[in-house]
């Protein structure tokens, strides 16, 4: 019985740091990062190309995402990223948007799978 129950603990203790591992093997990856941006803009339109840099790990882990947000935090873009780009860091993707009225200054931010925001942005003036 006792020999039993320490097997059974012994399991128990694989389970969870092989739990743990896996876990901490995505974790790795860290937060996306906005490493570059470009923009040029009309008068109504803005055609900006950012560079993210982010050690995506597979479908589990990935950059998904980066957005343009104006100065009150307000989302006014999305450029959706459709699959991992494990073999391409970093990469830049390019994206068309209608410049608002009056935006002079604009906040570039990317999001990833696991920790969502919390990686370097960068912060552009809008010509």
């Amino acid at each position: 019985m006792r020999v039993e129950k320490t097997l059974s603990s012994i399991k128990i203790g694989i389970f969870a740091g092989f739990s743990l591992l896996l876990w901490g093997a995505n974790a790795l990856a860290g937060e996306a990062d906005i490493i570059k941006v470009n923009v040029d803009c009309s008068a109504s339109l803005c055609n900006m190309q950012a560079t993210v840099l982010h050690e995506d790990s597979g479908w589990d882990h990935y950059a998904d995402r980066w957005e343009v947000l104006n100065e009150d935090g307000e989302v006014i873009a999305t450029r959706v990223l459709l699959h991992p780009h494990e073999n391409e860091q970093p990469f830049t993707r390019g994206l068309q948007f209608k410049k608002p009225t009056g935006l002079q200054r604009v906040e570039v931010r990317a999001h990833d799978s696991v920790h969502q925001y919390g990686g370097k942005s960068v912060l552009v003036d809008l010509p």
